[in-house]
């Protein structure tokens, strides 16, 4: 075993991470200097400008989304070839039950879960199944029409069968399924709903645990109105509320779920149907919504096929996940058979996250809203001897991240929850809002660097080394120094280190912080890379990235070090070649890293292997993907592919346009967040960038990497120049106050349209067309 030399002096490592936080604490790290340098006003002065966005109205947007939308001339069989729908709570797909000539309609809840955390969470808290509809036609099924309208978050179409037509339209809003159906010629609708067994989907994969005892059968009662009720009680406590009623043509069903109470679900189902009253009405407010979701925000670019499944993804994740509500399980909230019923915090939830920065949609972030609620929990996690200042979270968890960790040292799975705040750190660094950073984000990786700290020793060679842990999911444990988590503890004492100065927090543990940052052992590397860990090669095929986190998604080892990009590229090679063990988001996750290096060529040829039907975990119809039951993060994290080929912001760089694939000559982006809450427009065509945006919604510093070439004119909203710095390699520092924008571009004013491309890459629509 060899180890990788020290990159840099500790501050100017410091100054490498410290930038990415931006704003005071960046400006006084050493090394940043040159930005602080007096900038020159770049470009004549000018008349204003203003983006012609010609996405603007609602038939701009449903035109474009028209040609996005899944179509389906077959009837679905399987749960990953139909329609879902869902509103981050109340989950809903749809597909021919299995054996009959019925349509089911899943009917599955992100709060519905056991509480009896003593058996764990794959039994003990797991998310539970509520039931399904099947919809009955009086003739046998022929045929079917069916469209899932983006811009509506709508499924409409036609049931043909041997006795007539039925028309349906479908949709999921505040909790309520709201499904019309109108029947012709000799057809009728007969609905059925069947409530589920209320066990663990897992049981698909083995046994219940010794002691478990099942939850009581459910009850059914009819109200007044004629609603029908199915009331779930469970043993640790709680109840899961199913009502539905029927008016005419329209069914309206609602799940509730309490705990402790085990009668509140009952009242919460009830008020859910009183206040969607019918279709029509649930309808207004819910096509209100998405409408405005969708404007926020814009990307198009050639492949059809592609650019269809990126916006579908922005559709699925709006669909699984709200802020405030439940944070995603493996399979959102469209719970079927699976061995992983619960919440994976080792690599699922984090990749989950990733693509509502870029979207700009920081209002479906459910993860962040977990950790703040649920900082007793994480505090609880930890083994009784460390809570006075620890926390933590094991691989897998109920919904209130309720799962105990382990103790490095005993080869314990212990960076989880650390991950997981780097995404939290990551929507901070996307809205720069300072609240979370203070209130959830350095409290609680406080606490769980505090965990690793209890157990770093010097060895002989002087430096800090880590007792045996466990890389996910890296079938053998090193002796010591596990690369997943070095990384992850350089990460957050950095962190806390930028996070405590902008926060003028005068911490105690900072001289700690620090000394770990000046004596953490080298990441464990050998002629192939880097490894699992301390006499530890990556030896066998490995699906997660875990042991390659230092360059992705940290970027504490990364492409603008250039003594690092042998490294980082014989690293990359070696996990590829060895095949066995990849799955979806192994392709993802190398795009993600040649996106980095700028090879957008490379990167697109790993994220095709995700969608070549030939591969053994590939995407699927509705673009949903399965392993041994439903994991929703590959296609999820596939999107996040796509924006860091478009555009990144990692170490306190925008760069546009940095990995586009060479077939893709045009490229449109409006709105997309960046780190230092920006707003980045950007035209791309023939090949060429035509000109970039930028929008400051903080204030920040801006450091913009352009991949211009020629004469650059940087020019504010008012038609003053820009003052800007160049800073070589490209980047240009430019002074943006908050809430201005800044055109940049070269040559005379480029039109400014923003608009979709032509597609020069035809693809058939997903779905079963």
């Amino acid at each position: 075993m060899t180890s990788q030399p020290e990159r840099h002096s500790q501050p100017a490592r410091r100054a490498v991470l410290g930038t990415a936080l931006g704003g005071a604490a960046a400006a006084a790290l050493p090394g940043t200097a040159r930005a602080e340098e007096p900038m020159h006003s770049s470009g004549a002065a000018g008349r204003p400008w203003k983006l012609r966005d010609t996405m603007t109205t609602d038939g701009a947007w449903a035109r474009f989304l028209n040609d996005q939308d899944l179509l389906w001339s077959r009837l679905p069989t399987l749960w990953y070839e139909g329609p879902f729908l869902g509103d981050g709570q109340l989950g809903s797909m749809i597909y021919q039950e299995p054996g009959a000539n019925q349509i089911r309609f899943t009917v599955q809840h992100g709060r519905v879960q056991d509480h009896r955390p003593e058996f764990g969470s794959g039994w003990g808290t797991c998310r539970l199944p509520v039931g399904h509809l099947t919809l009955e036609p009086a003739g046998t099924i022929t045929a079917v029409d069916w469209r899932l309208s983006l811009w509506n978050a709508e499924l409409t179409g036609t049931v043909t069968t041997t006795a007539g037509t039925l028309t349906l339209a479908a949709l999921i809003h505040d909790e309520v399924l709201a499904v019309r159906v109108k029947a012709a010629g000799g057809e009728r609708a007969t609905w059925t709903f069947h409530p589920a067994e209320a066990i663990s989907p897992r049981k698909i994969s083995e046994a219940p645990p010794a002691g478990y005892t099942a939850n009581p059968a459910w009850t059914t009662r009819t109200t007044t109105d004629g609603t029908e009720q199915v009331l779930q009680p469970l043993t640790g406590g709680g109840q899961t509320a199913t009502a539905h009623r029927r008016t005419g043509d329209d069914l309206l069903l609602s799940v509730g779920h309490s705990h402790p109470s085990g009668t509140a679900a009952e009242a919460d189902s009830l008020r859910n149907l009183r206040r969607a009253k019918s279709y029509s009405t649930l309808r207004r407010r819910h096509t209100d919504w998405w409408h405005a979701f969708y404007r926020k925000s814009f990307v198009s670019f050639p492949d059809q096929r592609l650019q269809s499944f990126h916006w579908i993804q922005l559709y699925k994740v709006a669909s699984a996940s709200r802020a405030g509500g439940p944070v995603m399980a493996t399979s959102g909230p469209w719970l079927e058979p699976t061995p992983w019923p619960a919440v994976w915090w080792n690599l699922n939830v984090q990749l989950e996250y990733w693509l509502i920065h870029g979207f700009n949609h920081p209002e479906l972030d459910s993860l962040a809203t977990t950790l703040r609620q649920n900082q007793e929990q994480l505090i609880a996690n930890v083994p009784a001897a460390y809570r006075a200042d620890s926390s933590g979270v094991g691989r897998s968890s109920d919904m209130f991240a309720n799962r105990s960790v382990g103790r490095p040292g005993t080869g314990a799975e212990t960076g989880d929850l650390t991950w997981a705040l780097h995404n939290v750190w990551l929507s901070y660094r996307h809205s720069m809002d300072r609240s979370l950073l203070r209130d959830t984000i350095y409290p609680v990786l406080r606490r769980a660097i505090n965990y690793y700290l209890h157990f770093l020793t010097p060895g002989s060679d002087g430096k800090l080394h880590l007792p045996s842990t466990l890389s996910p999911e890296y079938p053998v444990v090193p002796p010591q120094d596990t690369n997943y988590d070095l990384a992850l503890i350089r990460w957050g004492c950095q962190t806390l280190l930028d996070s405590a100065e902008l926060l003028a927090i005068e911490d105690e543990l900072a001289p700690r912080w620090q000394e770990v940052l000046a004596r953490l052992t080298p990441y464990p590397v050998d002629a192939n890379g880097f490894m699992i860990g301390a006499d530890t090669p990556y030896a066998q095929s490995h699906r997660h990235y875990s042991h390659l986190l230092m360059v992705y998604p940290l970027y504490l080892v990364n492409w603008d070090q250039p003594e690092n990009r042998d490294l980082i590229t014989r690293s990359l090679v070696h996990w590829h070649a060895l095949t066995g063990a990849h799955r979806g988001y192994s392709y993802t996750g190398a795009a993600s890293m040649y996106a980095m290096s700028g090879d957008g060529d490379t990167a697109i040829t790993y994220l095709r292997k995700f969608f070549d039907p030939t591969t053994r975990y590939p995407c699927r119809a509705n673009t949903h993907y399965t392993e041994a039951g439903p994991v929703i993060e590959t296609p999820l994290s596939a999107s996040q592919s796509l924006h860091d080929m478009f555009c990144q912001s990692w170490g306190g760089v925008i760069r546009v346009f940095p990995a586009v694939p060479t077939a893709w000559a045009d490229l449109t982006l409006h709105n997309f967040r960046t780190e230092g809450a920006f707003l980045v427009s950007a035209v791309r065509k023939a090949g060429a960038t035509r000109f970039i945006r930028v929008r400051s919604l903080a204030g920040e510093p801006l450091k913009l990497r352009h991949g211009l070439t020629g004469q650059l004119t940087a020019v504010l909203d008012d038609g003053t120049p820009a003052r800007t710095h160049d800073l070589g390699d490209g980047t240009l520092a430019i002074d943006l106050p908050r809430g201005r924008e800044v055109l940049v571009h070269t040559g005379s004013r480029p039109d400014l349209s923003i608009a979709p491309v032509a597609v020069s890459e035809p693809g058939p629509a997903w779905g079963l067309p």
